[in-house]
């Protein structure tokens, strides 16, 4: 929202400023103006009729123009730049204050819009509309339009080239508003157009037999091009089962390893049962000999003893 109302705060100080101008600078014929933010300052340029009213004998009114903009606006060392206006009926500000001045004096309504807007054209514009509004010839509103040439209305074209200047007649029935815009001579539309009356037309004229070759050219090189398009398809595919079959025989040699591996592994598992199991085998065969041998023992005692007896 900061940025919005700084944009919002500088439209207003400029209309502020565009009315200061307007009130001060009105017999000298103002033109509109431009201001321009530089780091030394704003840079203010006007357009007069008349700049020599406005600079004042020995720049007396234009040191109290940028003594009351530094008050009233807050402008920092505001530097002023007075141009002259070349023609002053192409500049829309100027025809519409001249065109109010006119209405406050007595012209009628009818003549001083049709006067006005011929003298536009004769200065060399393109086009030009002068719109009236309010309350013309009676009590009630109404809106009176002249149109000359060619205008627009909306578009790039309309902010760019268009020159627009707004001025207000005070009547005894009410306020009229004044609405001038003017295209200027020598103004480049977007839809504009030229004819090349000296233009030869053999190298306009295309050849049929020349089109049909380049037609063949063109053919045979998309013809070029869709082969190396297959050569690089095929390439690229021979790759990629060059790649898959280097994948499976990898793959099959890790198979077989692994398998070698799992036979190694069963043998020596095989070994070490058979070992445990002879162990116990001769464990077992010790102990019955031994059991054997001592019966065997006593049975000898046994006989021994019976025949000392007898």
């Amino acid at each position: 929202m900061a940025d919005e109302l700084e944009f919002i705060e500088q439209g207003l100080q400029r209309s502020q400023i565009d009315e200061f101008f307007a009130e001060e600078l009105a017999r000298a014929g103002y033109g509109g103006m431009e201001l321009a933010p530089t780091p030394m300052g704003m840079q203010i340029v006007l357009k007069a009729e008349k700049p020599g009213m406005v600079i004042g004998k020995g720049g007396k009114n234009i040191r109290k123009i940028t003594t009351q903009l530094e008050e009233r606006f807050d402008l920092e060392d505001p530097q002023i730049d007075v141009q002259e206006v070349d023609e002053p009926d192409l500049n829309a500000q100027i025809v519409a204050d001249r065109l109010a001045n006119a209405l406050e004096r007595g012209w009628y309504f009818r003549k001083a819009g049709h006067t006005t807007i011929d003298r536009i054209m004769e200065a060399g514009a393109l086009g030009a509309e002068i719109v009236l509004s309010g309350k013309v010839t009676g009590n009630r509103g109404r809106v009176e339009k002249f149109n000359r040439g060619y205008i627009k209305h909306n578009g790039e074209p309309a902010e760019e080239i268009v020159d627009h200047g707004k001025g207000v007649a005070v009547m005894k029935l009410g306020t009229i508003g004044v609405n001038v815009k003017i295209i200027p001579p020598n103004a480049e539309l977007p839809d504009d157009f030229e004819i090349q009356e000296e233009a030869d037309i053999e190298d306009l004229v295309v050849d049929e037999e020349e089109s049909a070759e380049e037609l063949e050219e063109l053919l045979e090189g998309e013809g070029d091009d869709e082969e190396v398009a297959d050569a690089d398809e095929e390439t690229e595919t021979s790759e990629a089962s060059d790649a898959a079959a280097e994948e499976l025989v990898e793959e099959a040699v890790e198979a077989e390893e692994a398998e070698v591996a799992t036979d190694e592994d069963v043998e020596e598992e095989l070994d070490e049962l058979a070992a445990e199991v002879e162990d116990e085998e001769f464990e077992d065969v010790d102990s019955e000999a031994e059991e054997t041998a001592e019966e065997l023992l006593e049975e000898m005692e046994d006989d021994e003893s019976e025949e000392g007896e007898e």
